[in-house]
């Protein structure tokens, strides 16, 4: 069984590993980027971002603030949403904290 998933983000093409029970968001601080994020409990959409390929998520809340369509076409939350799986997520402002 894998214990943590590998997520690329781009356009910069950051990669890191998310371990099991780690939000998106979580595992992308863990590995030293910064992406937008505020309420960090699925309401806010500020950290809302597109899927590229790879696996479906799991979410922490019963709702999270995204329409069918939305979740249809690929748009996830990543503060709220834990990897199902190796993926590639569309975050144009993300930085690493070490540059």
């Amino acid at each position: 069984m894998t214990t943590t998933t590998r997520i690329r983000i781009e356009p910069a093409g950051f990669e890191f590993d998310a371990a099991a029970g780690r939000t998106l968001l979580e595992a992308a601080e863990d590995a030293g980027l910064e992406i937008p994020a505020s309420c960090r409990n699925g309401t806010c959409r500020t950290c809302i971002c597109e899927t590229r390929g790879g696996a479906a998520v799991r979410y922490r809340v019963e709702w999270p603030g995204l329409s069918v369509d939305e979740k249809d076409e690929g748009w996830v939350l990543p503060c709220v949403a834990e990897p199902m799986g190796d993926m590639t997520l569309v975050i144009p402002f993300a930085v690493s904290v070490f540059d």
